[in-house]
């Protein structure tokens, strides 16, 4: 029997998100990379940065610039994904980029396509410890003014991408044909594992989140596509992970 979460949302935890320790304000301005090759090619581009443990992930700071972009990742899942989040906002970050890959569940997407989240699907399991959710079609919405602000840079940087709903789940072996039809039919063009739980966890702590993503295969069909290797696929990374970090310097500077 579950316990119902959405009747405890404003209890403190028992465990605070720094734990026993005490750690230094990273500023506040943060990119949570999912994909270990993103954060190596992001690795390539920044002079001398000092990298951390974080859990089992890493902490990437550039050197000298104690309280400018820190790079957080990789990380897969919601709940580790949250619990990166949290980690982070208690260190002083209050605008999150989220760098991911996703898969096109409709034909209207195609490998190395960059999409914007404006509103994912929760189909996992940590959102409903943040918020209370709509029993018929659970949704969980980034910030939209800074979304629009990573949309604007990217349109000045002669970058494509497309604005458009995604669904967020759990399991990523048990994308079924039933369930890519059931979800596309409440707007979703693409899938990942991360972005619903980040948006939720966001909104309770109030601070700012966008998410850009990568199409990197597609469950669009009852045969999957995989396109990881494929040269749109690692261009468009390339561009992606350029764009977002020129955004969050562009944020670290107009602070």
């Amino acid at each position: 029997m579950n316990y119902p979460t959405w009747s405890d949302l404003d209890s403190e935890s028992i465990v605070p998100p720094l734990g026993a320790r005490r750690a230094p304000d990273i500023g506040s301005v943060a990119v949570m990379v999912s994909c270990q090759p993103d954060i190596n090619l992001i690795k390539l581009d920044t002079i001398n940065p000092k990298v951390l443990p974080f859990f089992t992930s890493t902490l990437m700071i550039p050197d000298g610039c104690d309280k400018g972009t820190c790079v957080a990742g990789p990380f897969i899942g919601a709940p580790y994904g949250a619990m990166l989040l949290e980690s982070l906002i208690a260190r002083g970050a209050s605008k999150i980029i989220v760098l991911g890959w996703c898969g096109a569940v409709t034909d209207q997407l195609e490998v190395g396509d960059i999409i914007l989240p404006c509103e994912a699907i929760v189909d996992e399991g940590t959102s409903c410890n943040y918020k209370v959710l709509d029993a018929d079609i659970p949704i969980s919405i980034p910030d939209l003014n800074l979304t629009d602000q990573l949309a604007d840079h990217l349109t000045d940087n002669g970058i494509g991408f497309q604005k458009t709903t995604i669904w967020t789940t759990d399991a990523i072996y048990r994308e079924t044909e039933n369930k890519v039809a059931h979800f596309r039919k409440f707007g979703a063009q693409a899938v990942e594992m991360e972005c619903s739980a980040l948006f939720s966890v966001a909104d309770y702590r109030n601070v700012r989140i966008a998410g850009l993503l990568v199409v990197s295969d597609s469950v669009a069909s009852k045969d999957w596509d995989p396109g990881f290797r494929k040269e749109c696929f690692k261009l468009a990374r390339q561009n992606a992970c350029a764009s977002v970090m020129a955004f969050a310097k562009k944020l670290c500077e107009n602070e």
